[in-house]
């Protein structure tokens, strides 16, 4: 919070680049050492972070991104893949830029309403961010405390970390730019920008970095009956539940676009089998997404759907789409909600 920030942010400071080298090298040893390792993600206490700004009573003169727009960093990338190798065991982060799972911006600081509705059931869609003011819920914070106490290595800034730096028989490394209360507790202290540190352990290690792909599930479902025909174009996440991510779904020929969930399109002409079915799809445009043509091939009479793999690479503003596999969609069930927005089922 501001009230936690200092009145003037703490100097901020490099390591020259072969000392940075050598400490990465000391990392590298120690999570080859260790069986259970935990990230923390820094907060806003830097010179023009938001809890520093807000403590000066100064507004920020340079104009923020959108976290909307906010791209990982090589540093989120590099857990990505410790993690899909089972090296990493639990990431612990107080980050509302929604870079590890992403959220909705909010009309305001504690209305958790998205302004949008589920394309499911119609209910109210709330978003899942803890704003400033509010307590984690007790699960995932206990979540947090139970791996910090299973930890052997945390690479980490903030309350949690400091749990690993008492236990001697765990090591706590902290990079940051600014000297922190916990630097004492370190059994290594490294003084430079996180994404430098974690080029050079993931080289090290002899690991990728993985390349940052936006990637969206698309569902195309056709229902029949008699002469009349309908499509549903939808976004799902891995799941099966509902995903916003379209603004409008033209279809080639049909005059009309549709601007609202659910994308449905009702045609009255015959549709046969073997029929080319060519979409222009607009999204939101949260990376700057280009309009994508998809043409569907209709091959199945009555009810039917198709799900597609649409992959986008924002460094090369290029579109991929892969049909998947026919798969039965998971079942989700509705949830209804109640005057004052609160969801049950």
């Amino acid at each position: 919070m501001a009230d936690s920030a200092p009145m003037i942010a703490a100097e901020e400071r490099q390591e020259v680049p072969e000392v940075m080298e050598q400490k990465a090298k000391t990392l590298v040893d120690y999570i080859n050492k260790s069986k259970h390792i935990i990230p923390g993600i820094p907060d806003f206490r830097g010179p023009e972070g938001v809890w520093t700004l807000r403590k000066q009573g100064r507004l920020r003169t340079s104009k923020a991104a959108s976290t909307l727009q906010a791209i990982p960093s090589p540093t989120h990338m590099a857990l990505v893949e410790l993690q899909n190798r089972d090296i990493l065991k639990y990431v612990v982060s107080q980050n509302c830029d929604g870079l590890h799972r992403r959220s909705g911006i909010l009309p305001s600081i504690h209305d958790h309403r998205t302004g949008r509705k589920c394309a499911l059931c119609g209910g109210i869609l709330l978003d899942t961010i803890i704003n400033f003011g509010e307590f984690l819920s007790a699960e995932p914070l206990q979540l947090a405390r139970d791996h910090a106490q299973k930890a052997d290595l945390c690479i980490a800034l903030g309350e949690i970390p400091e749990t690993v730096g008492k236990r001697k028989a765990a090591k706590l490394v902290i990079c940051n730019l600014q000297e922190t209360p916990l630097d004492k507790s370190s059994s290594l202290r490294i003084f430079g920008k996180t994404d430098d540190l974690m080029e050079r352990v993931m080289e090290k290690l002899s690991l990728p970095i993985p390349k940052f792909v936006v990637r969206r599930l698309l569902v195309i479902r056709i229902s029949s009956e008699a002469e009349r025909h309908s499509v549903k174009v939808e976004g799902v996440d891995v799941d099966g539940t509902p995903a916003t991510f379209l603004q409008s779904v033209k279809l080639e020929n049909n005059r009309r676009v549709v601007r609202a969930e659910p994308f449905t399109i009702n045609l009255r002409d015959e549709l046969e089998i073997g029929a080319q079915l060519n979409f222009v799809l607009e999204f939101m445009g949260h990376y700057g997404e280009p309009t994508l043509e998809l043409s569907h091939l209709y091959d199945s009479a009555g009810a039917a759907h198709a799900l597609y793999l649409l992959e986008y690479d924002p460094l090369t503003g290029q579109w991929t789409t892969t049909k998947q596999d026919p798969v039965v969609l998971p079942t989700v069930s509705a949830h209804k909600v109640d005057s004052k927005g609160k969801g049950r089922r």
